[in-house]
């Protein structure tokens, strides 16, 4: 008797927290739409092209895709990277998908799925092309008259934080905007990832990305789909997703065209 009345009071506190509710999948069904949290704000990920009002990116198609198969369509939900954590724990909504890095406080804290454009990331730096020759290290940023201009909330503030104590640090809030501040000379240097350098300067002929082909030490990561825990069998879904595309050679494709994968011979 005992033992049945825990087993009632335990049933009865899963159901306060709602963790015996239908899953995301059901509810993305349900609704007949995924709900995907991203900042628009990186190129080649995720970007809210201005002139359009579409989202383009590696992420925009990976986000498409996995719509599609479902059956549905998407809802988009601006977040921003200081507030990522807590919009997806606050189930703001279903995933996320912006070029978000697969790191331990991350998957400590939230669900992130497997890992896609391996071996393609790493911190690097932005300047202006008549400025490349002056950067060759750590060291040659680490000064106080290098003006590094910084995006808020995400991994590019922590490196710069923890590596960079001796340069004057500038908090900028529209990463998207920051290649050209760097280019208009507002900052010198934006710490960025390698794919962001290499995208921004084929846009932009005033900037350059001296050490795109040697990333700082340590800093070489993967990217992930993040979702709050709890919730397995859409975790399940969305590693099946990417299985199949790494599969069918799609997955391939996308980092070829978005991340300049080069192509398997």
């Amino acid at each position: 008797m005992k033992r049945l009345c825990l087993t009632i009071v335990a049933v009865i506190l899963l159901l306060s927290t709602g963790r015996l509710e239908a899953g995301h999948l059901d509810d993305i069904a349900a609704r007949g739409t995924i709900r995907i949290g991203t900042t628009g704000d990186y190129i080649p990920m995720s970007y809210l092209n201005p002139a359009t009002g579409e989202y383009e990116g590696i992420d925009a198609e990976l986000s498409r895709i996995i719509a599609e198969s479902l059956g549905v369509t998407i809802e988009y939900v601006p977040t921003t990277w200081p507030t990522l954590a807590a919009d997806t724990q606050a189930d703001k909504f279903d995933i996320a998908l912006c070029g978000i890095s697969r790191n331990f406080a991350r998957a400590r804290t939230m669900a992130m799925s497997d890992a896609y454009g391996e071996g393609l990331f790493g911190k690097t730096i932005l300047c202006r092309k008549t400025d490349a020759k002056k950067f060759k290290s750590v060291a040659d940023l680490n000064k106080p008259e290098v003006r590094i201009m910084i995006n808020p909330g995400g991994t590019n503030e922590k490196f710069a934080r923890a590596n960079l104590p001796n340069a004057t640090l500038i908090v900028h809030e529209a990463n998207a905007d920051i290649p050209i501040q760097i280019a208009e000379g507002k900052a010198d240097i934006m710490i960025t990832e390698t794919v962001e350098a290499i995208s921004w300067v084929k846009r932009e002929p005033r900037l350059a990305a001296p050490l795109v082909d040697k990333p700082f030490a340590g800093t070489r990561h993967s990217c992930g789909v993040l979702m709050a825990k709890g919730d397995q069998e859409l975790l399940n879904y969305i590693n099946f997703v990417l299985a199949e595309l790494r599969m069918d050679g799609r997955l391939e494709q996308l980092e070829i065209k978005y991340l300049g994968r080069r192509p398997h011979k």
